[in-house]
């Protein structure tokens, strides 16, 4: 029996036990804290404390559920001073997973008489699906070039505008990717799906601010009630998960080389100080590069949607509110013990949610904090919050991703039908169009947690606040 700890509002700890190095932490309501008993959360984020170099706790989101390695949701800190160490299983294979929100100054009644015709045109200019090739055909030293520059590259080759990057986390490029450590078949998977979707949970929505819960923010953010925005979830597609899969075996090796005691194997990591860990990083920053990439793009060919849709200019009023990533490892400075250190974070299904004054934010938000996005799932509310001090206090400055799986895609798929889906979005006034109907069913809003559940659980926490909610007007999906 797990003893587990209420020390908070939505807060929870698992306090230190056997070889657990630090406690484990879960920011939840006690309604979603079920969700998470009935599945391998808890058990994955006990392994989770065990590795070494953890510092202060290791952490769970509410939308947490199980996931290879760490828990979907889960949030550690590893010093390189006392013998920290990076894990694959600790990112995942679809890394730099993200989101980015593009408002517009169109409202529903704009867009009611054509939004069939944007929808269609949107499914037909964004490609998406599963194994779905891309309309651009990179040799691979523009490859090459693509994931080690990010986004300023593509801004380079026409696509979206030099603001862009300013509101992309590590403006669209995470420094020191090693093109030289990304396999050949990681290359050739990558080549043909730049600009692409992809399938499971990523879509291009069409959302309305429907509510502003902080005023204040919202208006330095640029949104308003009524607000057309557009929703892009994606993340490095094949790219990514053939880098994840390559070093997985390595860092099996390096575990036992360097006398890490592993209570799941999915936890396999390597000291960062390592040659297993130098490479992994080389090849991963290239995945999140070209993520970066991947979403610039598909904003690039919304916005050439809405020109050709509501007339030419209407993109000139589309900025980019802010692209953020979800599975990730990366360096950044923290207070630990009332020291100021260089610690390596890893976000897996987790946000960055800076509190105000970091300077990593962009300077048109810094006096006010980080934006910080968080979609629903499939027909439900999304969300824009702003980071708060508590994340910086605890939990490295994070946050949750999104609502969160309370279903198995397969148990999903049994349980619905794409056309009762189809059918039920419909009768909201939800346009949908999808390339595979079950595929819509693996979604089903049913299949995930109750998204306003997760961003009050966090907002009780003081991991961020609510700034804006939105609701779907049309879903394009793979």
């Amino acid at each position: 029996m797990v003893t587990i700890n209420p020390i908070g509002p939505a807060e929870w700890e698992i306090p230190r036990t056997g070889d657990m190095r630090v406690p484990a932490r879960i920011f939840a309501s006690e309604e979603l804290m079920k969700n998470m008993q009935g599945d391998r959360t808890i058990w994955q984020i006990q392994n989770v404390a065990t590795l070494p170099g953890l510092v202060t706790a290791a952490n769970v989101m509410p939308d947490g559920h199980e996931g290879y390695g760490f828990p979907i949701g889960g949030v550690a800190a590893f010093d390189p001073e006392r013998g920290g160490v990076v894990s694959p299983g600790g990112v995942g294979y679809d890394i730099n997973c993200g989101v980015r929100l593009v408002l517009t100054n169109l409202t529903e009644k704009d867009i009611t008489a054509k939004k069939r015709e944007l929808v269609d045109l949107l499914f037909k200019n964004v490609p998406s699906g599963v194994g779905v090739k891309g309309k651009i055909r990179l040799q691979e030293k523009q490859l090459e070039e693509a994931v080690t520059r990010g986004v300023p590259w593509a801004i380079e080759q026409g696509w979206g505008r030099s603001e862009d990057a300013l509101a992309c986390e590590e403006e669209g490029c995470i420094q020191d990717a090693d093109f030289g450590a990304v396999s050949p078949l990681a290359r050739k998977r990558g080549l043909p799906q730049f600009g692409t979707v992809g399938a499971g949970n990523h879509f291009v929505e069409v959302q309305k601010v429907e509510k502003l819960v902080d005023a204040e923010v919202a208006k330095r953010f640029g949104m308003h009630e009524g607000q057309i925005a557009v929703m892009i979830h994606s993340g490095s597609r094949g790219f990514g998960h053939q880098i994840c899969t390559d070093n997985l075996q390595s860092m099996i090796t390096a575990a036992g080389k360097y006398n890490i005691k592993l209570m799941d194997r999915e936890l396999c990591c390597a000291p960062l100080n390592s040659p297993e860990a130098k490479h992994y990083f080389g090849a991963m920053r290239c995945a999140v590069n070209f993520a970066f990439n991947n979403r610039h793009i598909m904003m690039h060919w919304v916005r050439e949607t809405f020109d050709t849709i509501f007339g030419k200019g209407t993109s000139d009023n589309m900025p980019l509110l802010y692209d953020v990533c979800h599975n990730i490892a990366k360096y950044e400075e923290h207070v630990v013990d009332g020291q100021r250190k260089k610690l390596c974070v890893h976000r897996k299904g987790a946000t960055r949610a800076f509190a105000a004054g970091r300077v990593e934010i962009p300077s048109k938000y810094r006096d006010i904090g980080q934006p910080v996005i968080i979609p629903g799932s499939m027909g439900t509310a999304s969300y824009v919050l702003v980071g708060a001090q508590g994340a910086m206090d605890k939990t490295f400055g994070s946050t949750c991703h999104g609502a969160g799986r309370k279903m198995s895609r397969s148990k999903a798929v049994h349980t619905w039908t794409g056309e009762q889906i189809t059918k039920g979005l419909g009768e909201r006034h939800i346009m949908v169009r999808s390339t595979e109907s079950e595929l819509l069913a693996e979604e089903a809003p049913g299949a995930y947690k109750d998204v306003d559940e997760v961003v009050k659980s966090v907002e009780m926490a003081g991991l961020s606040r609510i700034v804006a909610r939105m609701i779907p007007l049309a879903v394009v999906k793979g």
